[in-house]
């Protein structure tokens, strides 16, 4: 049941309430005040805000940073993420997780010290600029509807796959399941349990768990049990240290020394051959941003069919500009290494299964996404909380990782329909996953005109009403 004001009540098959900004379709929330506060979000945002923290040991490896430097960019970059629902984004977003190690690769070419800070902070702002052109001229929910669905369903299986053999998971020389074998086998099979198990989450959605409410609690907080098992079981099997403490409620943050260290504030904006160079790379990660919007959308798709209750606007164009916005304003003054995407996949997926449950599981989609995403920024400033899961960054990446990658499958597996649009996207999830996304991207685009022809291009909607008649 979610706590809120008399104003945030709606009537069956309404929008939850807003004030509308009459520019960019922009629509005002506030907690409390147009929708309530989730009691399972609030637990999960608790755990889950560790995976927030897994970029530190990046920041810490690229640029020699402080931990807690990179901790203050990370409180920073969690505290965007709460533009989404303010300006009435349905999505839980996150980094753009499949472009971090191109991201890597692409800043450790780059000589160690200030021109490396600054080709971080060119890629982020650059990379703002695309999701503004591309949000204000409309052109991104253009390109979603002229998108073939085997490219999509390619994007998005290229994505999973490539999250999945890389270091955060399969690869043998990784930190993923090599380095942690018992907290991630446990720790992933019980969060893929709860969150994907057929039998036991027709049960949760039926309320067929009469006398069993301590499992309902636990299913109705998504990938967290998993994280806090893989937590527990790396603690008492030594695969992780235990957690050295410090006194303190309250984490500090050290905003003037990230200033006058890591943005344009005290380096000054970077040379125009910095600028140039960090093009291809903002090219290639919003490519790959464009598949998680694309997952994104479809997520939220089948869950909001499901619930007639609440009318929920999604607009691919609003998304864009509002990541553009956390991307200038991150790029320019607190860069962060795993960039502003569009969605965390993982967190999507689990509040909107849950939302699936109907209003007494979830009253919003905004009550639930707008919960998780502030109570994570609280969550960073709440000091034992952060020293508690500090040594516990690797097992947190490594299984939000993998809950991306089953997500990421099995709805690509879900969006063709024929042989051939499955053909398509097998090869172009492969190329993406091993050549990268522009190969991907390129190869989807060469194998839809020879194989489909124009047919692959038209609008999707009115490829959908022509099955529909076909069907009929």
């Amino acid at each position: 049941m979610a706590f809120m004001l008399p104003t945030a009540r709606r009537k069956d098959g309404e929008e939850t309430p807003y004030i509308p900004l009459k520019i960019f379709n922009f629509k005002l929330r506030l907690p409390f005040v147009h929708w309530g506060i989730e009691g399972s979000e609030i637990l999960q945002a608790m755990v889950m805000f560790v995976t927030a923290m897994g970029v530190i040991q990046v920041m810490k490896d690229v640029f020699g940073m402080p931990f807690e430097l990179a901790m203050t960019i990370v409180a920073f970059h969690e505290l965007m993420y709460c533009l989404h629902q303010l300006l009435g984004d349905p999505t839980v977003p996150g980094w753009i997780t499949p472009a971090l190690p191109l991201v890597i690769a692409y800043l450790n070419k780059i000589t160690m010290g200030t021109d490396r800070i600054e080709g971080l902070i060119a890629l982020q702002v650059i990379l703002g600029l695309i999701y503004l052109i591309l949000g204000v001229t409309g052109l991104a929910k253009k390109m979603i509807e002229y998108t073939p669905k085997a490219i999509q369903s390619g994007v998005l299986l290229g994505a999973g796959v490539s999250g999945l053999i890389g270091t955060y998971v399969f690869s043998p020389t990784g930190t993923g399941l090599m380095k942690y074998p018992l907290s991630i086998t446990v720790g992933g099979l019980f969060a893929l349990y709860l969150i994907y198990s057929k039998g036991f989450t027709e049960k949760v959605r039926s309320g067929k768990m009469d006398g069993k409410k301590f499992l309902m609690t636990v299913a109705n907080l998504g990938i967290a049990p998993g994280i806090a098992a893989g937590i527990i079981v790396g603690w008492i099997s030594g695969e992780l240290p235990l957690p050295v403490m410090k006194p303190g409620l309250f984490f500090i943050p050290q905003f003037s020394e990230v200033l006058n260290n890591y943005s344009v504030v005290g380096l000054g904006m970077p040379s125009a051959q910095i600028w140039l160079a960090a093009i291809p790379m903002a090219l290639v990660a919003y490519i790959i941003a464009f598949g998680n919007i694309i997952l994104g959308e479809t997520v939220l798709r089948e869950a909001s069919a499901l619930r007639p209750d609440e009318k929920v606007d999604s607009d691919p164009n609003r998304l864009n500009i509002v990541c553009a916005i956390r991307n200038i304003i991150e790029g320019l003054f607190f860069p962060h290494s795993g960039l502003g995407g569009p969605i965390w996949t993982a967190m999507q997926v689990t509040v909107c299964e849950r939302y699936k449950g109907g209003r007494k599981a979830m009253d919003s989609i905004f009550s639930g996404m707008g919960t998780f995403n502030y109570m994570k920024f609280v969550s960073c400033m709440i000091l034992p909380l952060v020293l508690i899961f500090q040594p516990a960054l690797p097992i947190a990446l490594s299984l939000t990782m993998m809950i991306q990658g089953f997500a990421c499958v099995y709805i690509a597996m879900n969006m063709v329909e024929s042989n051939t649009e499955r053909g398509i996207a097998g090869v172009c999830g492969a190329a993406l996953a091993m050549q990268g996304a522009a190969w991907g991207l390129g190869v989807g685009i060469l194998l839809c005109i020879i194989l489909i022809g124009k047919e692959a291009f038209m609008s999707n909607s009115k490829k959908d009403e022509q099955a529909l008649k076909q069907a009929a």
